[in-house]
């Protein structure tokens, strides 16, 4: 068709026609003179928009994830991190209570000691062939060689390498560390060596080994150690908890040598401390914990044989029956 002159008026017409009409029954309503007409339309129009937009919709609907699938991945990676998040801050509020206790439990073992300490974390484990761990305070928080590194429970071991922001700690377990130590009550020397097992022990034994100077000297199971103290208060200080006696080993040479269950779980070390200031005085055994209550013993009852008989005998004064131990003499009858 030419774009005359009259096609553009009728076409002018025509859009001022279906605005108007467009108007009128908009403004019209239920009420609308238009009614039955926009019926017939919906009537003859409505089967084919249903099928367009059948056609159209799936089309409409694959275009539209196509576009949002970037939006969709974001989301979801969004998610995922406020997930992971949430997971950790769970894990980490865990981890607080728990590191928490254990600091609690180490301020009162240090109060209890005199010893001035540095709180301080496990975060990594030697690989070679020493038994170490790296804690997380170095030079930069005061830390030197040779300083004293225990737990709420015991004795941990000694720093040997010191850097800006970590230490590296020879464990008492290895096999290159002797610490003298001294068994409680008695107050006999000796030396505690490690077996370089990480505190595992092995064949029945255990990590650590201590040999009485004084092959004469009384021993018994069960009886605990402590550090003796070093010239100077290094590498350690005295009164640290050690250990627990746990077998004897019978030997005829100078010394005496047992084998001890340490208290501190080496496999499970996490927040330790290093003692930057030694106690004003020797703690000596006050760090130990107390001792556990021994188990109450049966009392055997008495036998009926073995009690004097209540019975006066025939012809006897009731008076003249023994009482206690005054019915019992130490001189010997005559008849013996």
């Amino acid at each position: 068709m030419k774009d005359t002159r009259r096609t553009r008026v009728v076409l002018a017409a025509l859009l001022v026609v279906a605005l108007a009409m467009i108007t009128i029954d908009h403004r019209g309503g239920d009420d609308s003179p238009l009614r039955g007409l926009r019926s017939i339309g919906a009537t003859v129009f409505g089967p084919v928009e249903r099928v367009s937009a059948s056609v159209v919709r799936p089309v409409s609907n694959t275009f539209e994830s196509i576009t949002d699938a970037p939006g969709q991945r974001r989301r979801a990676e969004r998610l995922e991190r406020q997930n992971q998040k949430l997971r950790e801050k769970l894990r980490a509020s865990g981890l607080d209570r728990d590191r928490s206790a254990q600091l609690q439990r180490l301020l009162g073992t240090a109060g209890m000691g005199g010893y001035k300490i540095l709180a301080a974390r496990v975060i990594s484990a030697g690989q070679g062939f020493e038994d170490t761990v790296t804690i997380d305070v170095g030079g930069g928080d005061g830390i030197k060689r040779d300083m004293t590194v225990m737990s709420a429970d015991g004795l941990v071991g000694r720093v040997t390498r010191v850097g800006p922001a970590t230490s590296t700690v020879l464990l008492a377990t290895d096999q290159t560390s002797s610490v003298g130590s001294r068994l409680e009550d008695s107050k006999e020397i000796g030396i505690v060596q490690g077996l370089g097992r990480r505190g595992l022990g092995g064949h029945g034994e255990t990590p650590l080994r201590f040999q009485l100077l004084d092959a004469a000297a009384p021993i018994r199971v069960g009886q605990r150690i402590v550090t003796l103290g070093s010239q100077g208060q290094r590498p350690y200080v005295p009164g640290v908890p050690i250990g627990v006696v746990e077998r004897i080993e019978n030997s005829n040479g100078l010394t005496r040598t047992a084998h001890v269950r340490p208290f501190v779980r080496f496999t499970s070390l996490d927040v330790v401390a290093v003692v930057v200031a030694p106690p004003k005085k020797n703690p000596r055994d006050t760090v130990l914990p107390p001792k556990p209550k021994p188990p109450p013993s049966a009392t055997p009852s008495a036998s009926p044989s073995a009690s004097p008989s209540a019975s006066p005998s025939p012809g006897g004064d009731p008076d003249d029956r023994p009482r206690g131990t005054r019915g019992l003499s130490t001189e010997p009858n005559s008849g013996d």
